[in-house]
């Protein structure tokens, strides 16, 4: 009967301690960086096998240069990533100033209500959206339409909106269909995802609604700060 050598006692302790102080020797390379600068052939003979998946090896200074690679392709992704956001933000600048600007000559209740209509519709490219107003102003009462409905604040179709109006912050995301179906009621397009903008200090003048069909269109991850501009605008004008 053979049996397998058992390893010695002296290879046991070895391949132990090989694991036991690969921290330690991390820290040390980390803590003395000029320590392969004085062993220039031990970084000549280094090989690192497997990095490649094909079972070949790279030398480290291959493998450093892999690495900063692919670091250079990471910060290349959040270049343009944070170009393409400033883009964005600067054209949603531009969309509210536009807005802003027609409410600025808009002059009676109905001109200020059609200057929202016309921006939500033309600079924002809304497919679908409506403002509904808690308080029955007689100068928009005879303009109300698929944009503009004035609702009773005890309705109880509000009452799983109590908590966004509350905070007075805007939310976007994905609804539930008995609320998409209150706000949407005509929508021509089916409604994927849905801006929700509280008008007013906690809400107390109304809400504000934009559909979108996209479904991620508005996503729950998206920053709402012009949003909330949009929605300052808007109470303002229509208060």
């Amino acid at each position: 009967m053979s049996t397998q050598p058992k390893p010695s006692s002296a290879s046991v302790k070895t391949e132990r301690v090989s694991h036991q102080d690969e921290t330690q020797v991390a820290d040390f390379l980390r803590a003395h960086p000029e320590f392969f600068e004085r062993q220039t052939a031990l970084v000549a003979g280094l090989r690192l096998p497997h990095l490649r998946g094909d079972g070949t090896t790279v030398s480290l200074i291959e493998r450093q240069i892999e690495v900063l690679r692919e670091r250079a392709r990471e910060l290349e992704l959040r270049l343009k990533t944070l170009v393409e956001n400033g883009r964005a933000n600067d054209q949603l600048n531009a969309r509210i100033h536009l807005l802003a600007k027609r409410l600025i000559r808009a002059r009676e209740p109905g001109n200020r209500l059609a200057a929202v209509e016309a921006s939500l519709r033309e600079d924002f490219e809304a497919r679908e959206f409506v403002v509904l107003m808690f308080r029955r102003d007689p100068a928009l009462v005879a303009l109300e339409s698929r944009g503009l409905r004035f609702v009773d604040s005890a309705d109880p179709a509000l009452k799983s909106f109590a908590s966004l109006l509350s905070s007075g912050r805007p939310r976007c995301g994905q609804v539930r269909d008995s609320n998409r179906e209150y706000l949407f009621p005509h929508a021509s397009v089916a409604i994927g995802s849905v801006a929700l903008v509280p008008l007013g200090p906690g809400g107390e003048l109304g809400l504000l609604a934009i559909g979108s069909p996209d479904a991620d269109h508005f996503n729950p991850t998206m920053s709402t700060d012009y949003l909330a501009r949009i929605g300052e605008l808007v109470a303002t004008a229509l208060s």
